[in-house]
């Protein structure tokens, strides 16, 4: 992901892509950021999935600014975040639709055995494993909790 990152950046460099060149640059500062943090733990890089998580959480930062801006009237600032959005999501998987979703948490509280609410972390540790960056997690802890409550 990191070598991806890095030939869109020189690719956007060349075209003179400014929009999606400092969006690759915030990209990069928190990949190296991240792996910062993790040779500080012993790790030597931080893992994909840890990246793909990592994506995820600016995707949704820029929604919600986008969201904010667009409530306060500035629309330059919201079309700013929402093409940031875009940029972001070409280095994630695609993300799993509702169906899919619900089967992936359905097959998650059947392998670790999930009877009860107490098992939520259980079942969303299972998600996180295998769906990172795949799914909204926001949304399946809503889900995972009304079928086990």
């Amino acid at each position: 992901m990191r070598d991806t990152i890095t030939a869109a950046l020189q690719a956007a460099t060349k075209a003179r892509d400014a929009r999606r060149v400092s969006t690759l640059r915030l990209m990069a500062a928190a990949i190296k950021d991240r792996d910062i943090a993790a040779r500080t733990a012993g790790k030597e890089q931080a893992t994909d999935a840890e990246l793909l998580e990592l994506l995820s959480k600016m995707i949704k930062q820029r929604e919600e600014s986008q969201k904010i801006y667009a409530e306060a009237g500035r629309t330059e600032l919201a079309e700013q975040e929402g093409e940031e959005v875009v940029i972001i999501r070409e280095f994630l998987p695609k993300q799993l639709s509702d169906a899919d979703t619900a089967k992936a948490i359905d097959e998650a509280i059947a392998e670790v055995g999930a009877s009860s609410i107490r098992d939520m972390g259980k079942v969303m540790g299972a998600l996180k494993a295998r769906y990172a960056g795949q799914m909204d997690f926001g949304k399946a802890s809503g889900a995972v909790k009304a079928k086990l409550g």
